[in-house]
């Protein structure tokens, strides 16, 4: 199982070429590649629901996908679609206030990616107790992964100890994170490529124990 080439294809042409006419004279190759990754994800959640109890097979791809076209209503850009198809599988597909994996099919920026971006309030501060209480904890999680606390995601880091910590706290450069999420990227050949689900599936598995962690903080449970 893989991405096919036709669908980066059509993805980069869309890119190029992003109008509402340019689109509906080719919503044939659309419609394909839309399948293609729709495929793709149903067999992911199949494999995802082998390891992980929050996963089960009942969930739909296509209450896991994104949408193509984009909200232009505050945007300087206008362009109408995204160069780009994606998922986010959770308990309930993309709608969870919680952690879930995301995968990105994109021409040159494809990637897999799991834990929770932008936490709620409650569930943030609930994140950042429990790494206070078990940071060893949160480090074996990514060790497991053979990651480490430096690949978690910096977007919207704070530039200041949050509320109820200090600069003294020698996790401090953790617990001023907004988003806790692992990523890996995807060559276009590497998406493409004919086993291209086992090495998603690999990366998922590996980021796991990242998302088990989160859960528990929030008290979602497996």
């Amino acid at each position: 199982m893989n991405i096919s080439t036709s669908t980066l294809e059509f993805l980069a042409d869309l890119a190029r070429n992003n109008t509402r006419e340019w689109f509906q004279a080719n919503k044939e190759r659309y419609d394909e590649a839309l399948a293609d990754v729709k495929a793709f994800i149903e067999k992911l959640i199949v494999e995802l629901s082998k390891f992980d109890p929050l996963i089960n097979t009942d969930i739909k791809a296509s209450k896991c996908m994104f949408r193509i076209y984009r909200d232009v209503r505050f945007s300087k850009d206008k362009s109408p679609y995204k160069s780009w198809l994606a998922a986010g599988i959770s308990i309930d597909g993309r709608k969870l206030d919680g952690p879930e994996y995301y995968i990105h099919i994109e021409p040159n920026n494809s990637f897999m990616a799991a834990g929770y971006w932008r936490p709620k309030k409650e569930h943030l501060d609930a994140i950042r107790q429990e790494i206070d209480y078990n940071y060893e904890v949160l480090n074996k999680a990514l060790q497991a992964g053979r990651w480490t606390v430096s690949d978690l995601s910096q977007e919207d880091k704070l530039s200041r100890p949050p509320a109820g910590y200090t600069a003294e706290d020698p996790n401090i450069e953790v617990l001023k994170l907004k988003s806790f999420i692992i990523h890996e990227s995807l060559t276009n050949s590497e998406i493409t490529k004919a086993d291209s689900i086992n090495a998603v599936v690999d990366i998922c598995k590996r980021i796991y124990p990242l998302k088990k962690f989160i859960q528990e903080a929030i008290d979602i449970e497996s």
